[in-house]
């Protein structure tokens, strides 16, 4: 998998996080869980970005493996949103369905990774 596709893909769940995170909080006036979504899914390309300019294969699947945990918690919190009723079902399954995409992309290059280092 090309580095450059999973970094511009979780730099743009990034940005929409953010865009997301102005909605929540200027529309909707949730602070404490739209705070976390935000902590999240920023912290999501941050980690790729991290990886990509690891020391060894190792670091580089260790940022990778944080990134999969943020983006985890990422989705977390969407579907909190959407249960408490804070966000609809439309404005959940978009963003979460992104969600998801960049999370199985960073599964398949830790698996990938994994794989070379063990050969």
């Amino acid at each position: 998998m090309n580095e450059s596709i999973i970094k511009n893909k979780s730099f743009e769940l990034a940005k929409r996080g953010v865009d997301f995170y102005k909605y929540l909080i200027s529309e909707k006036k949730e602070f404490v869980m739209s705070k976390q979504f935000l902590r999240s899914v920023t912290s999501v390309g941050a980690n790729v970005r991290e990886a990509i300019n690891a020391q060894s294969k190792a670091d580089f699947i260790h940022k990778l493996s944080i990134s999969q945990k943020e983006c985890d918690e990422t989705m977390y919190w969407l579907e909190l949103l959407k249960e408490t009723d804070y966000i609809s079902e439309i404005e959940f399954n978009s963003i979460h369905q992104q969600s998801n995409e960049v999370l199985k992309i960073i599964r398949s290059i830790i698996i990938t990774s994994k794989k070379t280092l063990n050969s």
